[in-house]
């Protein structure tokens, strides 16, 4: 069957791509897998055996490192995911031996507005029902794993509460005297249900549990995801799992997942979890899957496992950052890659004509809703004042001392004109550029973007951090607002500047790297502010510590770590064939 993205939906070609997908165990040793570094997790996914693999693979050189980011995005998405799958395709195209590296999709955006995260058209991970609804298992262990240490923190508080001292040491239990106004962990789950943000715990009476305010986050928003995305190995996770912070007590002290004694039992959720999933583009290429998205209330990185085997296996590995370079890559450039150690070759800075216009002054875009003809007539003008948003990632990309490479990622009604328009800004501030028509022709539309990225691969580079952590932490978020997002400055709420002056006064929080949350609407805290926005400050409203993870978290704005559902979500349309069992909507 002839694969044609532009009269097929992404579920009915990968329906069909699937039916010619590689086997298992040929995907693996193409890859260069052993048997016994695959893991079979069903007919059609995998697991690599990462501790068994690293071994065999210590000393081997370490092949070219791509990450793919991109500008400020529309509501819809600018196809990240699909130029990461494309370019893994232009590359075998080739003749490269090259792997891929993407996020677990997120039950919140697969089943709300975003839908599944596998690309889109020719440019595809597959399968995209197992990719799509759970994989193996990765983001079920991060949600029992999360959960159980609120079930231990929670129930240690009613035990406290209903029992004195001599009953707490028959229990074998000294008294950690929780701060119920300090708890710092909420539950989770990996849906956007915001009427759980908020909610009263332990009603009923004594035997009911601790009554106290509560709430939910989404999974991918949980400190065990940036652990799982962070970790170099088993024995690394093991370590950031007791440390960390759950609440206070009375006296300010942290009380920890290792003070409840949980933390080897969440750990053992996670064994499995640490090996990445291993499946493959619409073209066959093998492409790992680990970790999770969400860059503006997480690390939204793939993860430092799967890069550690991706560099090791292939001579280019193409890895992927969440959301904008403002937030996805400002926290590849300062977290992933300080704790990996591992420094890119290339970045690929994914643009759309359709972004452009809208940070040009376009009409509003909304999922669900028609785009405006503003974006699909030619309009140079729009396209040139929006390109003032591409301007200012491809200079915090340089800042880095790496070359961009933008990709223009090319839809059916963009003009010749728009492109080279595009182009003329990319080249005349400094980076290379490439249009790519992966959605639509596979690998064949991405030999472009593939040969540009060889050739920043080729070029010498002087990768540098925007900071080190000796640096006070009020200084780093001040050098991420004004060097990054191009604020005037930072405010803080009365909450957030006291939990900054007491990290400061804490000689363990110079061991922290600092992970913003941020809209990822706008280069600044305001998803109205389109383009790039001049003359304003960036509102820190409060600080979170995620020591396990090893840093801080400043939140910007009123940004939740719960999504919501919206009006129209994917869900309406995904449904099941009784007569096949196939899936069918996913998107």
């Amino acid at each position: 069957m002839k694969l044609d993205a532009t009269k097929m939906q992404d579920w009915e070609i990968a329906e069909a791509a699937e039916a010619t997908m590689k086997p298992l165990e040929q995907l693996a040793e193409e890859a260069g897998l052993t048997r016994d570094e695959l893991i079979p997790m069903g007919k059609r996914v995998g697991k690599v055996d990462f501790i068994q693999a690293m071994k065999r693979l210590e000393g081997v050189p370490q092949g070219k490192y791509i990450d793919v980011t991109a500008i400020t995005p529309t509501p819809l998405g600018e196809g990240k995911t699909t130029t990461s799958m494309g370019l893994v395709e232009g590359l075998g195209k080739i003749g490269k031996k090259v792997i891929g590296a993407i996020r677990q999709p997120s039950g919140g955006p697969t089943f709300n507005i975003k839908g599944s995260a596998a690309g889109g058209g020719l440019a595809q991970c597959i399968p995209l029902t197992e990719f799509s609804l759970g994989l193996t298992g990765d983001i079920d262990a991060i949600t029992n794993a999360h959960n159980l240490a609120m079930v231990a923190l929670t129930a240690r508080m009613q035990h406290e509460n209903n029992y004195d001292d001599e009953r707490l040491a028959k229990s074998n239990l000294t008294r950690l005297d929780v701060d119920p106004e300090r708890v710092e962990f909420k539950w989770i789950m990996d849906f956007c249900a915001q009427s759980l943000r908020n909610i009263r715990i332990g009603q009923g009476g004594k035997m009911d549990g601790y009554e106290m305010d509560s709430g939910f986050a989404i999974t991918v928003s949980s400190e065990i995801m940036a652990i799982l995305a962070v970790a170099k190995d088993l024995a690394d996770l093991r370590e950031r799992m007791g440390r960390i912070v759950l609440a206070y007590d009375r006296q300010g002290n942290e009380v920890t997942t290792a003070d409840l004694e949980v933390d080897g039992a969440m750990t053992a959720w996670m064994v499995n979890a640490i090996n990445p999933s291993l499946l493959q583009t619409v073209e066959g290429q093998p492409v790992l899957v680990h970790a999770g998205p969400f860059a503006n209330i997480a690390i939204g990185q793939s993860s430092i496992i799967a890069d550690q085997l991706g560099t090791r296996l292939a001579d280019y590995h193409v890895t992927e950052s969440g959301f904008g370079a403002d937030i996805g890559f400002e926290k590849f450039w300062n977290l992933k890659c300080r704790f990996s150690g591992l420094d890119p070759n290339a970045v690929v800075l994914v643009a759309t004509v359709r972004a452009l216009k809208m940070h040009g002054g376009g009409p509003t875009v909304r999922p669900g809703v028609p785009l405006d003809e503003a974006y699909t007539k030619e309009n140079l003008g729009l396209l040139e004042k929006g390109c003032e948003n591409l301007i200012a990632h491809i200079e915090t990309v340089k800042k880095c001392g790496v070359r961009p490479v933008v990709c223009i990622n090319g839809f059916y009604t963009d003009t010749e004109n728009e492109v080279a328009l595009i182009r003329k800004v990319a080249e005349d501030n400094g980076a290379l550029c490439a249009q790519s028509k992966h959605w639509e022709k596979g690998g064949e539309g991405a030999i472009e973007l593939a040969e540009a990225v060889v050739t920043a691969c080729d070029e010498e580079h002087d990768f540098r951090l925007l900071y080190e952590l000796e640096t006070p932490l009020r200084q780093r978020i001040e050098l991420i607002a004004k060097e990054v997002y191009g604020a005037d400055g930072v405010t803080y709420s009365d909450v957030a500047l006291e939990k900054a002056k007491m990290l400061e006064a804490d000689p363990a929080t110079g061991k922290l790297g600092t992970c913003m949350v941020k809209t990822h609407l706008s280069l600044s805290h305001d998803p109205n502010l389109k383009g790039r926005p001049t003359g304003w400050e960036l509102p820190i409203a409060d600080i979170l510590v995620y020591k396990g993870a090893g840093f801080v978290v400043p939140v910007a704005g009123a940004i939740k770590l719960m999504p919501g559902t919206c009006s129209n979500p994917a869900y309406r349309r995904i449904d099941v064939d009784v007569d096949t069992g196939k899936v069918k909507g996913l998107f």
